[in-house]
């Protein structure tokens, strides 16, 4: 079974036309990574670490996420639901949850998830989570949410004290270029 990314679109778009929440959209992505040849097929395997988006509307926004061997993000919210399918690689999960203000950090970890080729999780509009590329290649994966996460106010936690502070974009793509230079000297 071909996958057509425009069919994809337009169907993730139908699901949130008619249900706002990740319900619709999950059951389109699981379907989709259900067949991660044809995925890989379609969008081409991995080059280099870094995202690439899809489609963008207020209402829903759709990446090609590629994580560099071992890269890890650190904590972080959407503030939004999130639905992740992956089609090649490995997305390892730490879900974390906020601590009391007086506490010597704002989060700790409260469990984790790993997902693997042909698997898809939603997650919801208040989880914070890190991402970690545990294997020695890159990892595909589709990732949509429930809004324009490009415009998105979002916190991240620092990965040494866990102290909550605004979403720095601009330190993420560099950590998806310093992926990608470590894979250029491999």
């Amino acid at each position: 079974m071909a996958f057509d990314l425009d069919h994809f679109l337009f169907d993730c778009q139908a699901a949130v036309s008619g249900d706002p929440s990740h319900k619709g959209v999950r059951e389109v992505v699981a379907r989709a990574v259900r067949e991660p040849a044809a995925v890989l097929a379609a969008l081409g395997p991995p080059q280099r670490a870094g995202f690439n988006v899809l489609y963008n509307s207020p209402a829903l926004t759709v990446l090609n996420l590629v994580w560099g061997p071992g890269m890890t993000i650190m904590p972080h919210d959407h503030r939004m639901w999130a639905v992740i399918g992956i089609y090649t690689g490995r997305e390892d999960n730490v879900f974390w949850r906020r601590l009391p203000e007086d506490a010597a950090r704002d989060v700790e970890a409260a469990g984790a998830r790993s997902l693997c080729v042909g698997d898809c999780c939603a997650l919801g509009t208040d989880i914070i989570h890190s991402v970690i590329n545990p294997i020695p290649r890159l990892t595909g994966a589709i990732h949509c949410y429930g809004g324009d996460f490009l415009a998105q106010e979002r916190s991240e936690w620092d990965a040494e004290t866990l102290r909550e502070g605004p979403y720095d974009s601009a330190k993420v793509r560099r950590l998806f270029e310093d992926s990608n230079r470590l894979l250029a000297v491999q």
